[in-house]
């Protein structure tokens, strides 16, 4: 009776102690799996809300460009172009930059990035403002507006928008930084696994070495 009450302990400490593995396993895959989840998540956010964007920001300066140069064709003393058709194509472009500005803020966006994104948005008003007037007045003295404030404000834009374009690197490298953490997280959970591996194998050779030792001892008991 005593060897039995024995036994059943030993089976109750075995069963209590696989019970735990088994929820410390369970708990490291969910961990495991939500460290994928956020390693996903980053690579996608450094797509959506970095690579696609950067790349958007870029084609604001080439339409930035193409104005700037509508602008001095028109200006010049045999104008290339006729104010009234460089407006349109200057709307055009105008319509094009603040397409990219409204698809840029649905992106995610860190305080810093917010300010820049307000400064540049500030400087595009302003620069717009100085065009329209440029072209309706033209000849001699829209060269006078372009010289001395046109050209300073097409400056500053260019200006806010290399600012805005720089920052995407450096929030880059944020979640660049955040995806290695959650990588390490992920090669200590496989650690923690391979350990409870280990343990659980030990327990098997130990519980197979007891039974056998109590097969013999009790093989012995039958023999006396």
């Amino acid at each position: 009776m005593m060897k039995f009450a024995f036994s059943l302990k030993n089976k109750l400490k075995i069963a209590v102690l696989l019970f735990c593995i088994m929820c410390c396993t369970l708990l490291i895959r969910f961990l495991e799996d939500k460290s994928v989840e956020r390693i996903n998540e980053s690579f996608i956010s450094m797509y959506n809300d970095r690579l696609v964007p950067a790349t958007d920001l870029y084609f604001i300066a080439e339409n930035l460009y193409y104005k700037n140069e509508i602008l001095q064709d028109i200006l010049l003393d045999n104008g290339i172009i006729h104010p009234s058709v460089g407006m349109v194509k200057m709307n055009k472009h105008n319509r094009k930059i603040d397409s990219v500005i409204n698809k840029y803020e649905l992106t995610l966006l860190v305080k810093q990035e917010k300010s820049f994104l307000n400064d540049l948005k500030s400087a595009l008003t302003i620069q717009q403002g100085l065009e329209a007037k440029i072209l309706n007045v033209a000849g001699t003295e829209g060269r006078t507006i372009y010289e001395s404030l046109g050209r300073k404000a097409t400056n500053q834009t260019l200006a806010k928008l290399s600012a805005l374009i720089k920052i995407q690197s450096k929030v880059g490298n944020e979640l660049i930084k955040g995806s290695e953490i959650f990588v390490s997280g992920t090669k200590i959970y496989s650690t923690l696994q391979v350990i409870l591996a280990i343990v659980i194998g030990i327990m098997i050779v130990a519980i197979v070495s007891a039974s056998n030792a109590v097969k013999i001892q009790n093989e012995k008991f039958n023999l006396n």
